[in-house]
């Protein structure tokens, strides 16, 4: 008789784990407390779903900071390459952008998650949706459902139910106070992938708010790395800055103050603008003057003189100093609602090789609930994946330890 699964959380790492399962002859119920799964993964495919990376499978094993060394052999069950081949199996065929990350041929989430519920249909796998998870009791999982509280047993139950980051579509970390009820260790939760706030001026944030910067460089404890971003409400945000993010996060947290160093002419070094500045006739504005020697204008021109009110007086050399190195002081990330993803989460000590709760026998975690985290980029995606699978993996050898 097959053993039962049942999997909290109707993600991409719940999916897979589904998908696994059932395809080794376990039969899976997937609960969700939204009316239908999968939000959070048609969100990230809105304008295009990035569902890996293409880079050099050695350096991609490594964009996972302090837990590198944990999630190595488990990105080995779901390399870029395999998730690939297996979009394909879903008729979902994938193309590697500029930036090397990969995507969709029709940039749309919504196709691929079609077909992946159909697949899980014929697997044999039932999903029930409007189904809170609300705790343990002794033997059995308590959910809130429409038509009251349900209790439900299982063989073996995987928790599969996201992060703290966009808690409208699912992923609002209500379980973290039942699992330290248990016992179980969770690392405090926190933004990742996100945007700062800013001191900036009522009128710069006024004129500029929504504003791309673009061709620029950035430096933190993250290293330097060049794109762009852009000036939110009060803030940054975009790429270049989720890329610092967690540098930035926790400069934050360990001293209460830290700056993100821009370089706003990147192809230029600092004796060439310092030479070009030096030859302006100084009875031209200054505005006309720095265009001309450095084509910084616009939004890059105002954010000098925002970060840098006396640039107007410096002279060349510490002006074209300020340009290429300039310190954009940040004040605290955005709230982590707002975040594309979190770190922090039940923590790696507290699960086995086989992504069992040690505290809690027959229960598995994966996903993004678990401390880890990632840039974007395909990485995130990727591990989720790769975790359900891990998971699933564990869950079974378990079954077929387990008498009965």
């Amino acid at each position: 008789m097959p053993k039962s699964v049942a999997i909290i959380g109707g993600g991409p790492a719940g999916l897979m784990a589904a998908e696994h399962l059932a395809g080794k002859g376990h039969a899976v119920t997937v609960y969700d407390a939204m009316p239908t799964v999968g939000r959070k993964f048609l969100l990230a495919g809105k304008s295009g779903l990035n569902i890996t990376h293409a880079e050099d499978y050695a350096r991609f094993v490594t964009r996972y900071g302090a837990a590198n060394s944990r999630l190595r052999p488990v990105l080995d069950l779901m390399t870029p390459e395999a998730i690939r081949v297996w979009a394909a199996g879903l008729g979902t065929e994938t193309f590697i952008g500029s930036s090397g990350r990969v995507f969709p041929k029709a940039m749309k989430a919504s196709p691929l998650l079609r077909a992946w519920l159909k697949r899980l249909e014929n697997l044999g796998v039932t999903i029930l949706t409007r189904h809170r998870w609300t705790g343990f009791d002794a033997d059995a999982l308590l959910f809130d459902t429409s038509d009251g509280p349900k209790h439900v047993t299982a063989d073996a139950t995987l928790l599969a139910l996201g992060g703290a980051s966009w808690p409208k579509l699912g992923s609002d970390a209500a379980w973290v106070p039942l699992l330290e009820a248990e016992g179980i260790d969770i690392t405090p939760l926190r933004p990742a992938n996100c945007g700062f706030d800013c001191d900036f001026s009522a009128s710069f944030d006024t004129r500029f708010s929504g504003e791309p910067i673009k061709s620029v460089k950035a430096t933190s404890a993250a290293g330097t790395t060049q794109g762009e971003f852009v000036i939110s409400k009060g803030g940054i945000e975009g790429s270049l800055i989720y890329a610092h993010s967690a540098a930035l996060r926790d400069a934050l947290n360990r001293d209460g103050h830290t700056t993100l160093i821009l370089d706003l002419a990147p192809g230029r070094t600092v004796e060439r603008l310092s030479t070009d500045l030096a030859r302006q006739d100084r009875k031209a504005s200054f505005s006309t003057r720095l265009k001309k020697a450095t084509g910084l204008d616009g939004v890059k021109l105002t954010l000098l003189r925002e970060v840098v009110p006396e640039v107007s007086s410096l002279s060349p050399d510490h002006l074209a100093s300020r340009i290429k190195t300039l310190p954009l002081p940040v004040k605290r990330p955005r709230p982590i609602a707002e975040a594309i993803s979190t770190a922090g989460g039940v923590s790696l000590d507290a699960i086995d090789d086989d992504f069992m709760l040690k505290v809690q026998p027959g229960t598995f975690v994966a996903g993004e609930m678990l401390d880890w985290e990632a840039p974007t980029g395909g990485y995130l995606l990727t591990a989720c994946f790769a975790t359900g699978i891990a998971a699933a993996n564990g869950i079974d050898r378990w079954l077929q330890r387990s008498p009965g």
